[in-house]
C-alpha cells in the first residue's frame, strides 16, 4: 500500500502539470480564461486541504502578483511576445497570473525539499524557469523574440524560485512545523 504523503505528493504532480497545460494550451488558443478559472479551481482545492488556508491563501496572493510583476520584465524589454491575454502593454497576459498561482501552492507541497537548499534551487529555477517557456513556445502561448530572453528568464528564476520557497516557509499554511 502507497503511502499518503506518496499519493498526496503523485497527485499534487499530475493536477499541477495538467493546470499548467490547461493554460498554456487554453492561452495559445485565445482562450486564457479557461486556464486562469482551471488554476483558482486547482488552487481552491489546495486551500481546503491545507491547516491554514488563510496564511497559505497569503502567500499564493503575493508569489502570483510577484511572479506577474516579474514576468512582465520579458516582455517589457521585448524579449518574449504574448499573441493574447495581454490587457496593459509591457504587461504579461492575465493567465500568467493562474500559473503562478498553480506555482504557488506546489511550493509547501512538491518544492519543500528546496528549503535550506538554496544553489539548489537557483540552479533549478535558472534551467527550469526557461524550459517552461520554451515549452510554451511550442504551444503557441508566447514567442522568444530575442535570444536574450534565454539568459534573462534563467538569471530571474534563479532568483524568483529561491525567494518563492523561502516565502513558501515563512507562510506555510500546510503545517505547524515551520
Amino acid at each position: 500500500m502507497l503511502h499518503s504523503a506518496a499519493v498526496e505528493t503523485a497527485a499534487y504532480l499530475v493536477l499541477s502539470q495538467a493546470g499548467w497545460l490547461v493554460c498554456v494550451s487554453s492561452a495559445a488558443h485565445g482562450r486564457g480564461w479557461i486556464g486562469t478559472l482551471c488554476a483558482v479551481l486547482l488552487a481552491g482545492g489546495h486551500l481546503l486541504r491545507t491547516r491554514f488556508p488563510a496564511r497559505e491563501a497569503a502567500l499564493i496572493a503575493i508569489v502570483a502578483a510577484i511572479g506577474w510583476s516579474w514576468d512582465a520584465v520579458p516582455v517589457a524589454t521585448g524579449a518574449l511576445h504574448y499573441p493574447n491575454g495581454v490587457l496593459l502593454d509591457g504587461t504579461a497576459p492575465y493567465w500568467i497570473a493562474g500559473l503562478w498561482v498553480l506555482f504557488a501552492a506546489q511550493l509547501n507541497v512538491l518544492l519543500r525539499w528546496l528549503r535550506g537548499r538554496w544553489l539548489a534551487a537557483a540552479l533549478l529555477g535558472a534551467v527550469a524557469g526557461p524550459l517552461s517557456f520554451r515549452a510554451g513556445a511550442a504551444l503557441g502561448a508566447v514567442r522568444f523574440v530575442s535570444p536574450t530572453a534565454w539568459m534573462l528568464l534563467a538569471c530571474g528564476w534563479a532568483v524568483v524560485l529561491p525567494a518563492a520557497v523561502w516565502l513558501g516557509q515563512r507562510l506555510d499554511g500546510t503545517r505547524d512545523d515551520h
